[in-house]
């Protein structure tokens, strides 16, 4: 069930969001005047907001639920680029992109996403400074995310290729328990297949046999990853 299903708790929540952060009321209150019906969108499970030949102008903020944007060849394979929770953001503006051109945005889960138009927010980042040094620093964030992963994918086997991005998941939605840490999205062998490029049946032999040796544990749509025994074979 989506919590922010007015425009009031959607304002209320846009302080929290972790890019406007402490940023002075004058610029959050500008912000929350964007805040309209008409770039809301409430959206069920598995919805298409967006496809590389409609690509959305402005910069999009999930409010509640979850997305994927992901990529295909021409064979229709999916690659996974990154999922997305509650405050986070894709898009691009005239004067930066957050590096989502291309993608699919997919709904994982009942989401709510917000929209700022390219041409209501360029003003913004003129008027304000520290806004736009905030959005430069996201950018920077994101390349050295995305360099960190082309290493990943070209140095690593398929097995430490599954153990990291299932460690990374786990950084980001994951809920400590026991000395693990458990997965907080509902994730099959194919979604896991999709974000390395790799086969289903290739990964689900690696889940079997990283589960034989006790570094994660699974079930149905679930897994768990033992902290201390995937961080030693991460180093």
């Amino acid at each position: 069930m989506l919590h922010y299903d007015t425009l009031e708790n959607i304002t209320s929540f846009l302080s929290k969001i972790k890019i406007f952060e402490s940023l002075p009321a004058e610029i959050i209150r500008e912000i929350e005047q964007l805040v309209t019906r008409s770039n809301t969108y409430k959206l069920p499970k598995n919805s298409i907001l967006q496809t590389p030949g409609d690509e959305r102008n402005g910069l999009f903020f999930v409010i509640a639920g979850k997305l994927r944007l992901y990529k295909t060849n021409s064979a229709g394979k999916q690659h996974t680029v990154c999922i997305l929770s509650e405050g986070g953001m894709f898009g691009e503006v005239e004067t930066f992109s957050l590096g989502n051109r291309g993608t699919y945005a997919e709904t994982m889960e009942d989401s709510l996403v917000f929209s700022i138009p390219t041409e209501q927010f360029e003003p913004l980042l003129g008027k304000y400074s520290e806004l736009s040094l905030r959005f430069l620093s996201e950018k920077s964030k994101r390349l050295r995310d995305q360099d960190e992963l082309v290493e990943k994918l070209v140095f690593r086997d398929l097995r430490g290729k599954v153990l990291y991005f299932l460690n990374r998941l786990s950084k980001k939605f994951g809920i400590e328990e026991n000395g693990y840490r458990k997965i907080d999205i509902p994730l099959t062998h194919q979604e896991l297949a999709n974000m390395i490029g790799a086969t289903r049946e290739a990964v689900s032999l690696t889940l079997q046999e990283l589960s034989n040796e006790g570094i994660i544990v699974t079930s149905r749509r679930m897994v768990m990853i033992h902290i201390e025994k995937a961080m030693k074979e991460l180093a």
